[in-house]
C-alpha cells in the first residue's frame, strides 16, 4: 500500500472537505498527490479500480471520492479505468465510527467481483482516500484476488499514523 501522505494537517482537512463538504475542487490537489507517490514506487498497472461506496453514500455526496481520484491519476498514466469492477455486495457502517477492531468484521464479504473476467490475470490497483486500518483495503483486495487478479496494489492519498 502507498501512501502520499500522514493524514493529518492541510491533507487531512483537504480530504474531509472532498469526503465531507462535497469539495470537489480540491480533487486534482488530492489526485496529483497520489500520482508523486508513484514517482517514487513505480508500478505496471493493469487495471485501476476505486474503492466502491454504498449505494446510500453516493447518493448522499454526489459522488464517489475515491473514483473522482483514480480517474486523473489513470487517464495521466494512460491505465484503463473500471468503476465496476469491484462493487458492494451489501451496505457496512460507516468505518469512522467504528474502533479499529470492528472495522474488519464491517467490511468482511462487503465486496464482490461481478465479471472476473475483468480482472483476470491483470495488476490492479485499488484507489482510496484515506487508509486507517486497512480493513477495506484488505476486503477489497481479496475478491479481486479470488477472482484471478495477477496482484493488487493500493494507493491513498493519507495513511493514518
Amino acid at each position: 500500500m502507498l501512501a502520499a501522505h500522514p493524514f493529518d494537517g492541510a491533507v487531512r482537512a483537504a480530504v474531509l472537505a472532498l469526503k465531507y463538504g462535497g469539495r470537489t475542487r480540491l480533487v486534482p490537489f488530492l489526485s496529483a498527490a497520489l500520482a508523486d507517490a508513484l514517482v517514487t514506487r513505480p508500478l505496471e498497472v493493469d487495471l485501476v479500480v476505486p474503492v466502491p461506496l454504498t449505494r446510500a453514500r453516493v447518493r448522499a455526496r454526489g459522488f464517489n471520492q475515491a473514483e473522482l481520484l483514480a480517474r486523473p491519476l489513470a487517464e495521466a498514466r494512460d491505465w484503463p479505468l473500471h468503476s465496476g469492477a469491484l462493487v458492494r455486495a451489501r451496505e457496512t457502517a460507516q468505518q469512522t465510527r467504528l474502533p479499529a477492531r470492528a472495522r474488519r468484521a464491517n467490511v468482511a464479504g462487503a465486496f464482490t467481483v461481478p465479471d472476473a473476467a475483468l480482472v483476470r490475470d491483470r495488476r490492479i490497483l485499488l484507489v482510496d482516500d484515506v487508509c486507517t486500518t486497512g480493513a477495506t483495503l484488505e476486503a477489497c483486495a481479496a475478491p479481486l484476488l479470488e477472482a484471478g487478479a495477477a496482484g493488487v496494489w493500493a494507493i491513498v492519498v493519507a495513511r493514518e499514523v
